[in-house]
């Protein structure tokens, strides 16, 4: 198993986790309370509207629904049904509720689970889905598959939730920068494959109106180009913009690797500090990172932290993955 198949999803957790107390706070707050740059996993401060009480090290939503996903996937041989996704999702969101976190389902998502709960046809329930969490879970995917049937992949695993074109096409380009990177890819080479993943899975979806995910991860790219980290934090902050719409978050998330490029330690730490969403920011851009990199990369306290503090097994999960990634390449009667 390559290196980056473990380092993809210890990177994801990693960011989220710096991200977790920063998450939702405007970029001045967070240079008020822990500096220019996180610098470390601290715990939920107490009047955070999600996060107080969490322990530092703690993962949040993208985390936990990333593995989720990537157990379903293990499941099932690789294919996902909508059906059981949603099951699961809702059954995830009440552990959440009993554990006493505010961090549940994000509005896309709740919005489809319950409209598959009532019956409605798959290909309807996530038509209006258009925020980031498809592309924040979507990780697993880029490990499991490779090639061109990634993008079917993606929009088979996503639209159930999150159905139009703008969504596809973030999680598109984080699977299949994932992938790249898996395959040996640099973070740089990964972007121009991240664009055209997004234009293809794009006219998959249902359209609205929003921005080319793939055309802005291309600017936002270029937009940070020879910035220092302080510097591009707050261009992204400012430009990019960090919310949950997959047309902010998913540059935002390429253009944090652009700046810390070989460093992923950096890339987590610039992603949790640019405010807005940026637990999930940091755990896409931690994904990429170290898909390409590899999870030596991380600093070993920091991947004992998350493990411990979170009970993850990402070793076995990312190996099970590496499988399906091998299976899938066979020819058929191979």
């Amino acid at each position: 198993m390559p290196a980056g198949a473990p380092g993809c999803l210890y990177g994801l957790a990693i960011g989220d986790a710096l991200g977790m107390p920063t998450q939702l706070l405007p970029r001045g707050e967070i240079v008020a309370r822990y500096g220019v740059l996180v610098d470390r996993f601290h715990p939920g401060p107490a009047d955070h509207p999600v996060a107080a009480g969490s322990a530092a090290g703690s993962v949040t939503d993208d985390t936990e629904q990333a593995v989720l996903l990537a157990e379903l996937l293990l499941e099932s041989g690789g294919r996902v049904d909508p059906r059981e996704l949603g099951r699961r999702l809702v059954a995830w969101e009440e552990s959440m509720r009993a554990r006493g976190s505010l961090d549940l389902l994000g509005p896309s998502t709740r919005r489809a689970v319950a409209a598959l709960a009532r019956g409605v046809d798959p290909a309807v329930a996530g038509r209006d889905g258009t925020t980031n969490g498809a592309a924040m879970r979507i990780a697993p995917v880029g490990i499991a598959v490779a090639g061109e049937r990634l993008v079917d992949r993606v929009v088979e695993t996503s639209s159930a939730t999150h159905g139009t074109g703008v969504a596809l096409a973030g999680a598109a380009a984080v699977a299949a920068a994932v992938s790249a990177g898996i395959d040996g890819a640099t973070v740089a080479q990964t972007f121009p494959i991240a664009v055209e993943a997004a234009r293809r899975a794009a006219s998959r979806g249902r359209w609205v109106a929003a921005a080319d995910v793939g055309a802005r991860i291309r600017w936002a790219t270029e937009l940070v180009a020879g910035l220092d980290p302080a510097d591009a934090a707050e261009t992204i902050h400012t430009l990019v913009g960090t919310s949950l719409a997959a047309q902010e978050s998913v540059p935002a998330a390429f253009a944090v690797l652009a700046v810390a490029r070989e460093d992923p330690w950096l890339a987590c730490r610039l992603g949790a500090s640019v405010g807005g969403d940026c637990d999930t920011i940091a755990a896409m851009a931690g994904a990429v990172a170290g898909a390409c990199h590899g999870v030596d990369a991380f600093p070993v306290e920091a991947r004992q932290t998350v493990a411990t503090v979170n009970g993850l097994d990402l070793d076995d999960l990312a190996a099970g993955l590496w499988d399906l990634r091998c299976a899938n390449s066979r020819p058929p009667g191979a």
